[in-house]
This record gives C-alpha cells, sequence and structure tokens, in this order.
C-alpha cells in the first residue's frame, strides 16, 4: 500500500512577504502625499523665523506669527490662481505643466518684488480708515483674523477644486475684522465701492477685450486666403503690442516714487520697445513660416511664442496685483507696531514683499497643477490662438487695473476672458459676415454646389440640454464640447456672491476669538 503524497508546507513566509510589500508601497504612497505639506509647512516656519530676525526687537514674536499666516495665505494664493497665469497655454498644449510652473514661479517673484507696492498700500490702508483703530495691538488681530479668514476659504475652496477670487476673500475680511473692531464706521464704504466696481467691470472688460483679439485675429490672418503671408504681417504686430505696453508699464512702476516718468516718456518707452520686438518678431515668424502649409493648423506654430510669452506677462501681473492679498495686511502691522497706528499711507518693506513673493511660487509649485486643468480645458476648448487671446487679455486687464492701485480679481479676469472668447465664437459661427463669405469661398474652390454651401453656412446647431452630454458624434457633444460651458456662470456667480461675505463672518469671528485669548 502507497502512502499519501506529503503535504507541501504552507507559503506562510511568502505570504508573510506579500503583506509586507504591499505596506511598504502603501506607506510610500501616502508619504509621498505628505512631502508638499511637509514642505509648506516648512516654508511657514522660514518665513516665521526670517521675519523675526529681520525685526529683531523682543516683541517682535506676535509680528513673526502674523508673517507665518501671511505666509500661509500667499501658498493658497499660489495653490489656487496659477491656473489663471498659465492654465490657457497648458490647456492648448503648448508647454508642459513643469516647464509651466517653473516659468510661472519666476514671474510671480519678479511681479510682486518689482510692481506689487502700490495695491499693498490700497489693501493695507485704504479698506479700513486710518484713526479708526485704537491701537497696534488691535489692528494686529484685526489683520491676523482677516488674513486666517481668508486663507482657510481659499483653502477648502482648492480642496474642492473651485477656483475662487482670492482678493473677494482678503478684502471681506479685511472688512469683516474692522467692523468687528470698531463698528461700521471703520470701513472705508467709498474705497469698499470703487474696488467692488471694479470686480464688477473687470471681467466684463476682459472678455469685451478678449473677444475683440479674437475677432482681430480671425479678420486679419484666419479668413484671409494666403493664412501664411498674412500671419507674416499681422503676428509680428501683436507680438509688438504686447512688448510695448508691457515695456511702458514697467517703465511706470519701475521709476522711483518721487521721480516719476513723464507720460510721454513712458509712450516713447514703449515705442522703442514696440519697434525691437516688432523687429525680431519679424524675423522669427518669417523663420517659422518656412516650409508651412497654407492651412489654419500652420498658425498654431506661429501663435506658439507669442502665447508662452503673455503667460510670462501675465504671471508678472499676477505677482504684482495679488501679492497684496498676502502681505497688505502683513505690511499695515509692521506699520502699526513702529507708528504705533496705521497712517495714510503704508510703506512696505523689502523683506515682507519677499514672503508674499516666494510664498506664492512655492504654492503654486507644490499644489497649483490641481486647478490648471480646470481653467485650461473645461471651461470650453482652446487652441494655441484663442490661448493667446485670452492670455493677453487678462494680462491687459489685470496690469492695467495694478496701474490704477485697483485690487481686482485675476480670477474673474481670466474666467471673462475665457467666456469673452467662447460667446465671440458662437456668435461668430452664425452671423459673422466675413466667416459666411469665407466658407462660400472655400466650398466654391472645393466645387460645392451654392445651395449646398449657403445651407451648410446657416446650419444652427439644435439646443441641447446641459445635463446630458450626447452620444459621441451626435449634435449635442458636439455643441457641449464647441461653446463654452454654461454651467461654470453659476459656479463663478455663486463664489463672487459668497466669498465676500463668508470671509467677513470669518474674520469677525477669528477676531472675537482673538480678543479672548
Amino acid at each position: 500500500m502507497s502512502k499519501p503524497p506529503a503535504k507541501l508546507p504552507k507559503r506562510i513566509l511568502d505570504k508573510d512577504l506579500d503583506k509586507l510589500a504591499n505596506v511598504e508601497e502603501a506607506a510610500g504612497h501616502a508619504g509621498r502625499q505628505l512631502v508638499a505639506p511637509g514642505l509648506a509647512l516648512l516654508f511657514l516656519v522660514i518665513a516665521a523665523t526670517f521675519a523675526a530676525a529681520m525685526l529683531g526687537a523682543p516683541g517682535a514674536t506676535p509680528i513673526a506669527a502674523a508673517a507665518a499666516v501671511a505666509a500661509y495665505m500667499a501658498l493658497n494664493i499660489g495653490a489656487n490662481d496659477v491656473a489663471n497665469n498659465v492654465g490657457p497655454a497648458v490647456g492648448a498644449r503648448v508647454i508642459r505643466m513643469g516647464g509651466a510652473l517653473a516659468m510661472a514661479a519666476v514671474c510671480e517673484v519678479a511681479g510682486a518684488l518689482i510692481a506689487g507696492g502700490r495695491v499693498v498700500e490700497t489693501i493695507a490702508a485704504g479698506i479700513v480708515l486710518p484713526g479708526e483703530i485704537e491701537d497696534a495691538a488691535t489692528l494686529a488681530r484685526l489683520m491676523v483674523a482677516a488674513l486666517m479668514a481668508a486663507a482657510l476659504w481659499i483653502h477648502l475652496s482648492t480642496f474642492i477644486r473651485a477656483p475662487v477670487s482670492t482678493t473677494h476673500a482678503i478684502v471681506g475680511g479685511v472688512a469683516g475684522g474692522g467692523v468687528a473692531a470698531a463698528g461700521l464706521s471703520a470701513v472705508n464704504w467709498p474705497s469698499m465701492a470703487a474696488i467692488t466696481a471694479s470686480w464688477v467691470l473687470s471681467p466684463v472688460l476682459a472678455g469685451l477685450v478678449a473677444a475683440a483679439f479674437l475677432a482681430m485675429v480671425e479678420a486679419t490672418v484666419f479668413y484671409r486666403d494666403d493664412k501664411l503671408a498674412a500671419a507674416r504681417h499681422w503676428v509680428p504686430l501683436f507680438n509688438a503690442a504686447m512688448g510695448g505696453a508691457f515695456a511702458a508699464y514697467l517703465g511706470d512702476v519701475a521709476a522711483p516714487a518721487g521721480a516719476p516718468l513723464a507720460g510721454g516718456t513712458l509712450a516713447w518707452l514703449g515705442a522703442a520697445a514696440a519697434a525691437v520686438v516688432f523687429a525680431a518678431s519679424r524675423l522669427a515668424v518669417g523663420r517659422q513660416a518656412r516650409g508651412l502649409e497654407n492651412r489654419t493648423q500652420s498658425l498654431r506654430v506661429l501663435f506658439t511664442p507669442p502665447l508662452i510669452a503673455a503667460a510670462g506677462l501675465l504671471s508678472f501681473a499676477h505677482g504684482a496685483n495679488d501679492v497684496a492679498n498676502a502681505v497688505g495686511p502683513l505690511a499695515a502691522i509692521v506699520e502699526a507696531s513702529e507708528a504705533g497706528q496705521l497712517g495714510a499711507e503704508t510703506a512696505v518693506p523689502f523683506w515682507v514683499m519677499l514672503i508674499g513673493g516666494l510664498g506664492i511660487s512655492v504654492g503654486l509649485l507644490l499644489f497649483g497643477p490641481r486647478l490648471i486643468r480646470i481653467v485650461g480645458s473645461e471651461i470650453t476648448k482652446l487652441n494655441p490662438v484663442r490661448a493667446f487671446c485670452i492670455a493677453l487679455s487678462t494680462a491687459v486687464t489685470v496690469l492695467l487695473a495694478t496701474w490704477l492701485g485697483l485690487p481686482v480679481s485675476t480670477t474673474h479676469i481670466a474666467v471673462g476672458s475665457v467666456f469673452g472668447v467662447g460667446f465671440y465664437r458662437e456668435w461668430a459661427s452664425v452671423r459673422s459676415i466675413r466667416r459666411r463669405s469665407y466658407l462660400q469661398r472655400r466650398r466654391a474652390a472645393a466645387g460645392l454646389a451654392a445651395d449646398t454651401a449657403l445651407a451648410a453656412i446657416d446650419w444652427k446647431p439644435p439646443p441641447a440640454d446641459p445635463r446630458l452630454g450626447g452620444k459621441k458624434g451626435s449634435d449635442q457633444e458636439r455643441l457641449r464640447r464647441r461653446l463654452v460651458r454654461r454651467a461654470h456662470v453659476t459656479t463663478i456667480v455663486t463664489a463672487w456672491v459668497t466669498t465676500v461675505p463668508v470671509s467677513a463672518v470669518l474674520a469677525a469671528l477669528t477676531y472675537a476669538l482673538l480678543s479672548m485669548l
């Protein structure tokens, strides 16, 4: 009788090793997710230490704590608002995410340090009336409460992937803290009215400017029979206009405070820069156009360099404008601690601007990609030409607002530009006479009958239920992909309405808590 086969020993060791490998893999994944928050926390500690070292006084601890809160606010601004700067370029696939983040980080710091002082003064001393706050300690609690409230709201919005206005948040926080500290009379309501008016006007203006740019590009380049010849003539002009405006702006903000440049000098400076940019662009565009086919797709190559330049210009403008949201309250605290109260004009120390600029850049590098895809690809379909018009319109509007010292919302300006391009495309697709004429020429050249060509031109897509995506290739699906998405209107309006009151209430509650402590 044969013996039964011996049982093989269980592979207990192998199973245990597999479990250990899974645990190590899970721990490594969790550890990678903690790298960005850990680096952000390290930046806050460095900011507080740096502020204490710069002041060097025994009472510097409260200001160091305020510097840490300001750095936290700057991180959130970079995480939420970076999508407005490089989202169009990334959505149009002309620059990779890593390159976009690196370019934006450099330009953000440059904009904050070179041109951010004016708007910082508006945030620091233009919302709460000078003399209404009794002492420096009260002002410090007010500004820290405003920073904490705004930063928490932006952090939550970034977590749920909702681009909101960081300017709305900090202005609402300062106003709410001012009311909690000294009543309704403490708030500079005329200044608040001017700021609110800029929020309403800026996205409308940005949308009109973006639509005008796109209409100009289509009229001068797209709807021409010889597209490459038209592009060689007009693209350098577009680049020259952008370069000239940017040079004039730099000349204005870089001039000493006591010796501003005259308007004629700025005009000559802008004209000289425009001439240089035009000459360089004409050579570059002519070289790029060689070997390209006379078709619309070739224009993407020619518009890619100016789109990247416009994205850099927008990042510079964002750093100049939105650094105030982070360090404006901190500048007010430093001023009040040295003078005893908040003055009508707030001097902005360089180290305060440095914390804000670096904080925005660190925030966008660590957390920025979360919202880039939303602005770049989920509002409307972009190509390099449309993205160039959006970026240039946003940059021009933000730079103009910074020039005037108005803390406008870059989020709403960017989205207003996107909607301006999208709504213009809707109008032009069925009402543009130039487009009809261009399509008639193309169809006539292709040998189509006139009635067939006109029927194709006059065709309008049927209305579609926005709740239904539609099958692939259907009219509903084409309409959803081609036009701007109406659902984002509700999101923007909701953020517009809720950000200021929510930040104000949070700031008032935070101020009350700090007062009790």
